[in-house]
């Protein structure tokens, strides 16, 4: 069995912490009327989100702008969650954790838009440990052009494959998110999909999107578990 989990509103909560760490870094580097509130951001994946923030701001979102805005959010986010352990997971994410980390045959990963260095650093900084996620599937994983979360789910199937020498059917692979593209990207690969009502969306409206089973929080580990461990 699989559980992979966003990151973003689903394990923390870094208190918009991403979105000041690229405004701050886009006026710095094209001028302080870069904006980032006419961007949608939520559940979305963080080379699309570069992409949109440049042509909103209308700078051309070239490969060397594209690079110049990715290390500027990377030098501020670090500076904004310095030292590590200044934020908070979300409620019942680390008793979660730890209780799925003792389940034989159950693998934890991560599949999140985020890019692999600043998603690492959000984690550090609310104290998970990146390394109890056997895999982890990041938002500039696809080879697709342009990518989609939709491209996500299968890679972390391989990368179980890969690791395990099994293939696993999708089933017995669960998204733990708070939007509705983990709903939508979960439905798309026939996996399962817990929804979490930690984000924009409240639990009801991941359940109208056809998320399997929806919570307001995780704080009900006995709960969430015997769902996630169970047949659906």
């Amino acid at each position: 069995m699989l559980v992979l989990f966003d990151i973003d509103s689903t394990l923390i909560n870094t208190t918009g912490s991403g979105i000041r760490a690229l405004e701050s870094a886009g006026r710095a580097i094209f001028g302080p009327s870069f904006r980032t509130d006419r961007t949608e951001v939520a559940g979305r994946l963080d080379p699309l989100i570069l992409r949109d923030l440049l042509r909103d701001n209308g700078v051309e979102d070239t490969a060397e702008n594209l690079g110049r805005l990715r290390a500027g959010y990377r030098e501020r986010i670090t500076e904004i969650l310095r030292p590590p352990g200044s934020e908070r997971p979300l409620p019942g994410v680390p008793e979660l954790l730890l209780a799925l980390s003792g389940v034989k045959g159950v693998m934890l990963g991560l599949l999140t838009g985020n890019f692999a260095d600043t998603g690492r650093i959000k984690l550090r900084a609310c104290g998970i440990d990146p390394g109890v996620f056997a895999i982890a599937v990041w938002g500039d994983g696809s080879s697709h052009d342009p990518p989609s979360r939709d491209h996500l789910p299968p890679l972390a199937l391989s990368a179980y494959r890969q690791r395990t020498g099994v293939s696993l059917p999708p089933d017995r692979a669960t998204i733990v998110g708070d939007t509705p593209h983990d709903v939508r990207c979960a439905l798309a690969s026939g996996m399962r999909c817990l929804g979490v009502g930690t984000g924009s969306y409240p639990a009801e409206e991941l359940s109208r999107c056809g998320a399997h089973r929806a919570v307001a929080d995780l704080s009900d580990t006995d709960g969430v578990l015997g769902w996630l461990l169970g047949p659906g």
